[in-house]
């Protein structure tokens, strides 16, 4: 089985990046080459990561486009060019035109900061997500790493972690233990299992296939 080709879309500072950059490092990303980095700003730290690692990189401003579809096209358009056979969003922060989902149906991936379906959906990124779990009082978050469709944190769920909410957390030191211990953990794991072919989409449910 030949590797698949990643890339990986980001818009800031990389640190989903950067584990799925020391998972390869480690071995423990099978059957996966993280061939591009493409970055919606030029001052995104992530593409310092990707150069660092010795990844290509690239760079499609959102500012710099006319349109959704056109910043889409530009995205799909290099995406075709490296014959990329997955994609992860990390930490990507926008939207794309239904022709990204349709040219890459069922091989996009996004990790998101919460067991997905709660605290998810529109408006739900970044902080904003573990302020609303402190708000809440729940006592259980975590990481969902989900194939992406065009409905916002609603495609199949892959992999998921729990991670415990503390009395004296902040929302910054949630979302720092929520990435130490789901979000870096799950999606290389979830990539490396795309990457061998072990993820079946059955009834809008993944399987995890048996090793071969």
């Amino acid at each position: 089985m030949s590797a698949v080709n990643i890339a990986v879309l980001a818009s800031g500072g990389g640190t989903n990046l950067q584990a799925l950059i020391d998972a390869r490092d480690a071995g423990k990303l099978r059957n996966g080459e993280l061939s591009i980095v493409i970055a919606s700003k030029p001052d995104a730290h992530a593409l310092e990561r990707a150069k660092a690692a010795g990844i290509e990189t690239a760079v499609i401003p959102w500012k710099g486009a006319k349109s959704r579809a056109e910043f889409t096209h530009a995205i799909v358009e290099k995406l075709r060019e490296r014959e990329v056979g997955l994609v992860i969003l990390a930490g990507f922060l926008y939207i794309l035109s239904p022709e990204f989902s349709e040219n890459f149906a069922g091989r996009v991936m996004n990790v998101h900061p919460a067991l997905i379906p709660a605290f998810s959906g529109e408006g739900c990124y970044g902080l904003h997500v573990h302020e609303q779990v402190l708000a809440r009082g729940v006592k259980l978050t975590g990481a969902t790493v989900h194939f992406v469709t065009e409905e916002c944190d609603g495609g199949p769920i892959i992999l998921q972690k729990a991670v415990a909410v503390e009395e004296d957390d902040t929302p910054e030191t949630l979302q720092l233990r929520v990435m130490q211990q789901a979000e870096w953990q799950i999606l290389p794991e979830a990539a490396s299992l795309f990457c061998e072919g072990r993820l079946a989409i059955d009834g809008g449910k993944v399987r995890i296939l048996p090793q071969k």
